[in-house]
């Protein structure tokens, strides 16, 4: 057996044991879940707002892709549109269960290199990714924390003014970035052999417009799961500490970590623990656990179209012919050359 036998049958066994274990996954994060009391919730809460907070998850979905599209437009590669959307879902909704390793970068590197696009590339796009999405909560965060519109327990492990402070440098790092888009001198970074060159400045509001929305559509998905009895801009806090919160302590999904930090800070306010633990699992259900579902079989989907795409022609990617390849194609038109000469 040749060694591209051998590596085409461990691709193979090796994307069995990924769908089996996102298969298990999915088994685990359900069981996790009180779906009587989410049950219970949807049957007794307001329709409309169930359906207007799913209608905000597919928005936010959206505008998740639309980072994607940014990085195409700063990459230059040249994959369809749709395709890049399609990925970005998928990578979003196996990033927020998976970590940022396997949905992140793994499954950006798996689904961007099948159609021919190399490494570099997609660490461009992985990076321009997460820089989008980080900018929204940092510019929304500064701005919430240095307001002091966000009330923190008095037993919490950081004071008002640590948090003003904190937000104070949260917006000194957005302004930071907005003039080094709008005036830096150098404007290219090496990292790792990756050259990575600084937006205009333009691109960077785009960046911030985006990202900052996607933040806001996912807290009004929580506000309105809870009712209207608490203020938007309360909860909007709630989630980005509950964020960062999540990436510190690295647990999948945050599950847990985000409902104790919403218990906590919501402890004054005129909603019960209860209300609160069942609005967060309906919003589980909303933005995990069904995007992660839909997200495995368009994963399928786009496996079993690999083949079809590397056949087809190189535009559809980034890639250039082979130099192999370009020699042939050179040699045949001077061939084609020479006979039309000698017939002349």
């Amino acid at each position: 057996m040749s060694s591209r036998s051998r590596w085409r049958r461990l691709r193979k066994i090796l994307s069995g044991l990924f769908l089996l274990a996102v298969a298990v996954l999915l088994v685990v994060y359900a069981q996790k879940i009180d779906w009587p009391e989410v049950w219970k919730v949807m049957r007794d809460g307001d329709p409309y707002r169930l359906l207007a907070a799913a209608g905000l998850v597919v928005v936010s979905y959206l505008i998740y892709g639309g980072y994607e599209l940014l990085a195409r437009q700063w990459c230059h590669h040249r994959l369809a549109a749709g395709r890049v959307m399609l990925i970005a879902f998928v990578c979003y909704a196996f990033n927020l269960t998976l970590s940022t390793w396997v949905g992140g970068i793994g499954m950006r590197y798996r689904l961007y290199s099948r159609p021919g696009l190399r490494g570099a590339t997609i660490a461009h796009i992985f990076t321009m990714s997460i820089a989008t999405n980080w900018l929204g909560y940092i510019l929304l965060g500064g701005a919430l924390f240095t307001s002091g519109l966000l009330r923190l327990p008095a037993h919490w492990y950081i004071g008002p003014g640590t948090l003003r402070l904190f937000g104070v440098i949260l917006l000194a790092i957005v302004a930071l970035y907005l003039w080094a888009c709008a005036r830096a001198k150098k404007r290219h970074i090496r990292i790792r052999g990756n050259t990575f060159s600084l937006p205009s400045w333009r691109f960077a509001l785009a960046q911030l417009a985006l990202s900052s929305v996607n933040w806001m559509a996912m807290a009004a998905t929580v506000w309105l799961l809870m009712g209207s009895n608490i203020d938007y801009v309360l909860v909007l806090g709630i989630l980005l500490v509950s964020s960062i919160a999540g990436v510190i302590v690295h647990i999948p999904a945050g599950i847990g970590v985000t409902e104790a930090v919403f218990v906590a800070l919501l402890a004054g306010e005129p909603v019960s623990r209860n209300a609160i633990i069942a609005a967060l699992l309906v919003w589980r259900v909303l933005y995990f656990f069904i995007p992660l579902l839909l997200a495995t079989f368009a994963w399928l989907g786009l496996e079993s179209q690999a083949k079809r795409l590397q056949a087809s022609s190189p535009g559809s990617g980034e890639e250039k012919p082979s130099s192999a390849a370009v020699a042939k194609n050179a040699q045949q038109h001077q061939e084609q050359v020479d006979k039309v000469q000698i017939q002349g």
